[in-house]
């Protein structure tokens, strides 16, 4: 008897199916902690609780006049400053200055132009940078890996679309209590519930990214050793400036230029001041316009004389290639967005998260009744499933208890925050190979509870906490993911017997 070749859909599936174990593990760390990176700002000004809050009022340009008094004094040779202004998100300014490859930072006061010692860390650009070129990795070799993951996850949407034949009757479809097919109902609600935006984000992801997997548009364009100079200019606020003369000469007022740019743009949407050779002759000041209210990331600047103030150059538009990927960089980072839009943001990247663990246990339940599946392979992906899905929420909590409890004065404090994460995420990898099974997930769900309820004990015990909006916010989302993992501490047991 002939047998019957397998059809599409069950070729999709097995592409399906393995797609998603190769990756889930990362791809559920890049939602968890791009999901966070949404609110980036507003969690490194929390794990800076020495910075005084945003001013109630701004004026953006005595803001940044206070800031060049502040580098004429700390970096009066160098060759460029460059001043990010405080905003909506941002309580301080973040100042940086050049001389040749040196490079030095500092933050300063919006109200009086001092510079601020605040505790040293990483803050919100951890999860940030971690989402997209992971750590202890050269920097190029981690974005490999994550477009990898991303292309993989592309494949597991497009695939997981050509299966569900009844996609839409299953989104409005949950039995609680039905073991394997409670897993695969929680796996179609949350897969179709926020597919749109799944394939908006892992696209775009690889937008921004492009230059690192597709380079030969640009270096077939520039040249091997231009191509990266020349993106970058046109990718970036870059402009051309002439050669230090050696003549000192007074600055033109700020003031004036920042009106010119806010009639153009808007009060308060200069995101940044870069002054080119400051005092000399030839210096060149620059405002470029901060990415919010615009969903487009592509440059926009005034480029002014640094000593008669005139206009020399002004960049508002660019070319349609620019645009697109300005565009979709933009949607990616979601940086235009006002704090509901950010929270569906983050609401859709942990919709993400519980699509991709429901996926891996669905995967190992139903491995766990096939004849013929290795006994060995099913414990390791079963660890791994743990470890990575209740293991991260507490390397998490970990990382923020570390920014409250550790030392100030702590060499390379900053640092050990990052290693007490991997630390504790692989403390609960060895814990889930060890343990094992129900007693795994259970273990590492009470341990995520007690941490994140512990975090606002903590914060509220530290001395001179502000008590501020944002504070108060940040200790009531701890709460309220100390008691998710509660709850899933005792539903898990239950669930993935």
């Amino acid at each position: 008897m002939e047998t019957r070749a397998p059809g599409l859909r069950q070729r999709m599936a097995g592409l399906h199916a393995w797609a998603g174990v190769l990756a889930g593990w990362l791809l559920y760390a890049i939602f968890i902690t791009g999901g966070i990176s949404y609110f980036r700002e507003e969690l490194t000004q929390w794990l800076r609780p020495e910075l005084p809050a945003r001013p109630a009022v701004l004026d953006q340009a005595a803001a940044a006049q206070r800031a060049l008094a502040t580098l004429a004094q700390q970096a009066a040779g160098a060759d460029r400053w460059q001043i990010d202004l405080p905003g909506w998100r941002h309580n301080v300014i973040d100042a940086s200055w050049e001389s040749g490859d040196h490079r030095e930072r500092a933050l300063l006061s919006p109200a009086d132009g001092a510079v601020l010692h605040p505790r040293a860390t990483h803050g919100g650009e951890f999860f940030y940078y971690f989402h997209f070129s992971l750590y202890y990795l050269p920097g190029t070799l981690g974005r490999w890996i994550v477009g990898l993951c991303a292309m993989m996850a592309l494949v597991v949407l497009i695939s997981g679309v050509i299966v569900h034949r009844r996609i839409f009757s299953d989104f409005f479809t949950f039995r609680p209590g039905k073991g394997q097919r409670s897993w695969l109902d929680a796996h179609n609600i949350s897969s179709v519930l926020g597919l749109p935006f799944y394939l908006m984000i892992v696209y775009t992801g690889l937008v921004t990214l492009m230059l690192t997997y597709m380079p030969w548009g640009a270096v077939a364009a520039f040249g091997q050793q231009q191509a990266r100079p020349a993106m970058a200019q046109a990718m970036q606020a870059r402009f051309e400036t002439p050669e230090r003369t050696g003549v000192m000469v007074p600055p033109a007022p700020l003031a004036p230029l920042m009106a010119q740019a806010a009639v153009r743009w808007g009060d308060g949407s200069i995101g940044r001041v870069i002054v080119s050779h400051p005092g000399d002759a030839a210096s060149r000041v620059a405002l470029v316009r901060g990415d919010g209210g615009r969903i487009s990331v592509a440059p926009a600047y005034l480029l002014f004389d640094g000593v008669s103030g005139a206009l020399l150059d002004e960049r508002a538009r660019s070319g349609p290639a620019l645009t697109t990927w300005g565009t979709g960089y933009g949607l990616h980072l979601g940086r235009y967005a006002d704090p509901a839009l950010r929270w569906l943001y983050f609401g859709s990247s942990m919709l993400g998260a519980s699509m991709v663990a429901t996926g891996l246990v669905l995967w190992t339940v139903k491995r766990r009744s096939k004849p013929g599946t290795s006994l060995a392979w099913l414990r390791f992906t079963q660890a791994g499933n743990a470890a990575c899905v209740a293991g991260l929420p507490v390397a998490v909590a970990v990382f923020l208890l570390a920014n409250r409890l550790l030392p100030l004065g702590l060499a390379n404090r900053e640092q050990w925050e990052v290693h007490g994460f991997f630390l504790c995420w692989g403390a609960a990898t060895v814990y889930s190979g060890w343990r094992g099974g129900i007693a795994a997930w259970r273990g590492l769900w009470w341990l995520g509870a007690t941490l994140w309820l512990a975090l606002p004990l903590v914060d509220a015990g530290l001395p001179g906490r502000p008590a501020s909006e944002l504070f108060i916010s940040f200790d009531s989302a701890f709460v309220a993911v100390g008691l998710l993992c509660l709850y899933l501490g005792w539903r898990t047991g239950a669930a993935t017997r």
